[in-house]
């Protein structure tokens, strides 16, 4: 049996910085991952200012800036007019330590963390260790995980499940996962040709409403992404199709001009939240714990400030004798605080603003975008949402 104070099961973002997060406070932490490496997923590519002020506290933000692209500006687009409204983060630079996105694939953030973890003495990441049960009791967790060798047990004092939104951990917690699944499917392509001379100023971050046809076209290093939604009855085979893709480009810029891409992925989208967090000593955290639209960025970055919170519950826990239900309750009260009260209805809110499919509700709803624009205090309270600084504010007041 191999024993250590907290395993995570999941290399991903979230389980990769909790994991650091506690590493550096000198506890001991084994992640287990069932690939083979962190996985080039590419779904979430936005890291806002008050993730990256996390990263700041640990020396590591200047890193992942270099791995990036800073956005400042993010704009909503009306497909039909061609009107821009235009929002820039420069204008709370009184109060946000970093004012911009920051556009980088969450990849490259966990890979960054992983080597970091192998440089400290107390920590190993274990690739193709693939959990598949668990057992607590008042004196720890026994995890049984499967690997190119065999079958091994591990011991913990705490287990974080950061397994995704498919968790083994969740599922065999038999955790309620309220809430619901949109019906259409969400397809992200990206490409490297550049589409920045299709539109005018365009920006690295554009949320294009339109009744019919919506999109997302975003900005990453080396390449755009585009996310646009899909019926449900389409196959699949058809949605990833060439003729698909012509299709969508032919939409998006007014010709296919032989666009290639790299990839083409499908997604169900969900908004859910686990109605507990913490079953003993048993956490989860990140899409574990919740899921929700894209629209904003809240998802992986959410997770990393469930990663923050619990990383300095745990480690009064275990470096301070702290009482473990107890800090473990509140970790569970402000994160889903956050979620339900927060990020559910924020990313709900960004979906229908682009989305609307009713002429006189959708200019209800732009209507609604142009006052807070030309407002400086709405202006800026709204930034102060799309940045998720509002949340961890919410956060703290969370008793």
């Amino acid at each position: 049996m191999i024993r250590t104070q907290v395993i995570v099961v999941g290399a991903g973002p979230v389980g990769t910085f909790v994991a650091y997060v506690l590493a550096i406070q000198g506890i001991d932490v084994i992640i287990l991952e069932a690939s083979d490496h962190c996985e080039a997923d590419m779904r979430a590519s936005t890291f806002h200012s008050p993730t990256i002020s996390y990263l700041n506290q640990l020396g590591l933000a200047d890193r992942l800036i270099q791995l990036g692209l800073k956005s400042p500006l993010f704009q909503y687009r009306i497909r039909s007019t061609n009107e821009v409204l235009e929002f820039d983060l420069d204008e709370l630079s009184d109060v946000l330590e970093f004012p911009f996105r920051l556009q980088c694939e969450q990849y490259k953030f966990a890979r960054m963390l992983a080597n970091e973890l192998v440089n400290e003495p107390n920590s190993e990441v274990m690739f193709e260790n693939r959990v598949t049960s668990f057992q607590q009791d008042t004196s720890g967790v026994s995890v049984t995980a499967v690997t190119p060798e065999g079958e091994k047990i591990y011991h913990c004092d705490y287990l974080i499940a950061a397994d995704g939104a498919n968790s083994i951990i969740r599922q065999q917690l038999d955790v309620n996962f309220s809430g619901f699944t949109y019906p259409e499917k969400f397809l992200t392509l990206t490409t490297n040709d550049d589409l920045s001379g299709y539109f005018d100023d365009l920006c690295y971050v554009n949320y294009v409403s339109d009744p019919k046809e919506w999109y997302v076209l975003l900005k990453v290093p080396e390449v755009w992404r585009i996310l646009v939604p899909m019926n449900a009855q389409i196959d699949d085979d058809y949605i990833v199709s060439n003729e698909m893709k012509d299709k969508i480009f032919a939409g998006l810029i007014g010709n296919s001009d032989d666009i290639s891409t790299n990839h083409r992925t499908i997604y169900q989208v969900h908004q859910r939240v686990v109605d507990k967090m913490n079953h003993g000593r048993i956490v989860l955290a990140g899409d574990s714990a919740h899921l929700n639209n894209p629209l904003g960025g809240f998802g992986m970055n959410g997770g990393i400030h469930d990663a923050w919170n619990l990383g300095e519950k745990l480690t009064l826990i275990l470096k301070n004798d702290k009482d473990s239900e107890k800090q473990l309750d509140h970790y569970d009260r402000q994160r889903r605080n956050v979620m339900n009260s927060f990020i559910q209805e924020q990313t709900i809110r960004n979906k229908k603003m682009i989305e609307e499919g009713d002429q006189d509700q959708q200019q209800i709803v732009w209507n609604e975008i142009r006052s807070i624009h030309c407002s400086e205090e709405l202006r800026s309270n709204y930034m102060l949402r799309q940045t998720m600084t509002q949340s961890l504010i919410d956060e703290k007041e969370v008793l």
